[in-house]
């Protein structure tokens, strides 16, 4: 890498050799140049460094070494409480022409609905708040039936009954939005009963359309409740507006559809979901978690082992079949079938290592039916946290494939490995539009790495910052010499800014990608090349590490790579993204390619099984409602 010899820029060489001969530690030279760390640029350095400051601030209480600035956590998911639904707004005296809506306009059943709304004083429907609102708002200024003609049923109703009984099809729960209809042609002596009946009939589906159209929308989870990880704008539904939509159109499948996203990786899980539902399971189903080292047991290994032999090829088998003959009911993991399985990991393309691991299972058994199902719902239900048209271009981070693609106009242009977050420094799920390019970055340390990680090594070697090539900065920007910094005064609140100057041991490479986010996450290169031969990936502090930073700069830009390249040789610049290209950080465990088929992925961070449990928290909620 060639860079222009500038002062204010450059970090010379002889400073990273400055470093090693001051002694910094094998790990922390590792963590502090090569690993990917989060966070951005606060200020820009005013001139020189300037006298060092006087030691005017006194230590701190609770100032030792083990302060620390925690990762977001997860928390208990609580789901909104349902609310019995108060009618008797309804039942008061008829509202004045101006209270109702301006276009509400009474038919031949008006009438009708006012004297059937005393059938109302004593049920009991449950939903949740926003529901109930929007319920009384909408009939107390329309006050007609939406779903009945007479005194029976509607073709909308039919429609509307018929589309929430296929919720199961868009990996939803049919009992969500059941209803009790009314039997057809029933003539009962008593009329009054009959408009009870019919009434409660038209609250109750209101009530569970509205359910629907949200759920459909926004998803039955909010996301946001779930962890910090999670960064979802809201996405507003005018409730009130989805019952008047209805009530004057009779396109009522086509309306409600219309709330699912309407994208075509959606429409490709759907058809993943149907065949699974359809489909028969695995007959040998290995457990997904096995982890299994040489000279281990498990009895999980004669399934995996069964599943190997099944699939030998003419070279695989007569280089291993006697061996897999011999001990294919071995519970231990000999050193003789170590060679097998290295063989078969590497013609799969993954690493040769001989670990048996989650990859290693679900590349050669497959993923049991149960697994991929809650996968597929799981996905349906993350993409309705998503916009209905996810954008052309765009740029998609799938976390738990360790893969970031460039797509435009359905076409993937460009796809390149990717590490994300450890389980420790997870990467957050959200989306973004992508703003800035920086060649030769700088990297702006975030404060949970100069607390946790270079806090204790400062307090007892101030100076090492200046000499690793790093400038540190206070509330003004001014430039500040480390070794001036009493930093045994301070615990958790670091009243400084540490950034790392362009070289060829920076942190984030020769360029980083710029998507603005509270969360500090961004993509960029990396010095640490190796990590990308890893079939796991998950080897950050949160950022995104591309293999083909150069390719996803150009393509971002519009630009060739040559042209990327050309930019590189002047050193530190940026330049800004003019295209509107929104940007997923997003976490699919089942996902679509490009043409439509569906692949698994291991749930790295766990958080399957966090949105089941948040998704089995409604469901008790709803479950007692009527």
């Amino acid at each position: 890498m060639k860079f222009l010899r500038n002062k204010a820029t450059v970090m010379p060489l002889v400073a990273i050799s400055a470093t090693l001969a001051f002694g910094v530690p094998q790990a922390g030279a590792q963590g502090l140049f090569e690993m990917l760390f989060g966070g951005g640029v606060r200020h820009e350095p005013q001139g020189e460094f300037p006298p060092a400051p006087p030691k005017h601030k006194p230590k701190v209480p609770g100032g030792g070494g083990g302060v620390k600035i925690s990762s977001p956590s997860y928390y208990t998911y609580k789901a909104d409480r349902l609310v019995r639904i108060d009618f008797s707004a309804l039942a008061a005296a008829p509202q004045p022409a101006a209270a109702q809506d301006a276009a509400f306009v009474p038919s031949a059943t008006g009438a009708a609905f006012h004297d059937a709304i005393a059938g109302l004083s004593d049920y009991e429907l449950y939903a949740e708040p926003d529901i109930a609102k929007a319920l009384i708002a909408y009939y107390s200024a329309n006050p007609d039936f939406i779903w009945v003609t007479g005194t029976g049923l509607n073709s909308r109703a039919q429609d509307a009954v018929r589309v929430l009984g296929e919720a199961a099809s868009y990996g939803l729960e049919p009992a969500d939005y059941t209803v009790n209809v009314p039997a057809a042609n029933a003539s009962p002596a008593d009329a009054n009963a009959q408009m009870k009946e019919l009434v409660r009939f038209e609250m109750a589906l209101s009530a569970r359309v509205l359910r629907y159209a949200h759920d459909a929308q926004n998803g039955r989870v909010e996301p946001n409740r779930m962890t910090g990880y999670y960064d979802f704008p809201a996405k507003p539904l005018d409730l009130q507006g989805v019952l008047k939509t209805l009530a004057h159109t009779q396109e009522v499948r086509t309306y409600l559809e219309s709330r699912h996203p309407q994208n075509a990786e959606y429409q490709a899980l759907r058809v993943e979901l149907e065949a699974l539902q359809a489909s028969a399971e695995n007959e040998i189903v290995v457990d997904p978690k096995l982890l299994l080292k040489p000279g281990e047991t498990s009895p999980e290994l004669p399934k995996l082992l069964t599943l190997i032999a099944r699939n030998l090829d003419d070279e695989t088998g007569g280089a291993y079949g006697e061996i897999l003959s011999r001990l294919a009911t071995s519970e231990v993991y000999v050193p003789e079938l170590v060679p097998v399985i290295e063989a078969v990991q590497k013609k799969a393309g993954m690493k040769g290592d001989g670990v048996i691991g989650p990859r290693t299972v679900a590349t050669l058994a497959g993923t049991s039916k149960a697994d991929r199902l809650l996968k597929v719902e799981v996905a349906l239900e993350e993409l309705r946290w998503l916009p209905s048209d996810l954008g052309s271009p765009r740029v998609f981070i799938n976390q738990p494939a360790f893969t970031a693609s460039y797509i435009d106009n359905g076409e993937e242009k460009l796809k390149t490995r990717a590490v994300i977050g450890r389980t420790t420094n997870q990467t957050a799920f959200f989306y973004n539009q992508i703003k800035q390019v920086d060649f030769h970055p700088y990297w702006g340390v975030p404060q949970s790495i100069i607390v946790n990680e270079m806090l204790p090594r400062l307090r007892s070697d101030p100076g090492y910052l200046d000499r690793a090539g790093y400038e540190v900065t206070d509330s003004r920007g001014k430039r500040i010499p480390s070794s001036a910094v009493d930093w045994g005064a301070y615990g958790a609140n670091i009243p400084y800014s540490v950034r790392q100057q362009p070289s060829e041991a920076n942190a984030l490479g020769e360029l980083k990608i710029l998507f603005p986010n509270k969360h500090a996450i961004y993509m960029h290169d990396t010095p640490q090349k190796s990590f990308f031969k890893q079939d796991m990936r998950a080897l950050s502090h949160g950022c995104v590490r591309l293999q083909d930073p150069r390719g996803m700069a150009a393509a971002v830009l519009g630009t060739s790579v040559d042209d990327i390249a050309e930019k590189l040789k002047h050193g530190h610049s940026t330049e800004d993204v003019t295209r509107k290209i929104p940007v997923y950080v997003a976490y699919f465990t089942a996902w679509p390619d490009m043409s439509g088929k569906v692949e698994y992925f291991g749930d790295i961070y766990d958080r399957d099984t966090r949105l089941k449990q948040a998704l089995d928290a409604t469901e008790a909620v709803r479950s007692p409602s009527s």
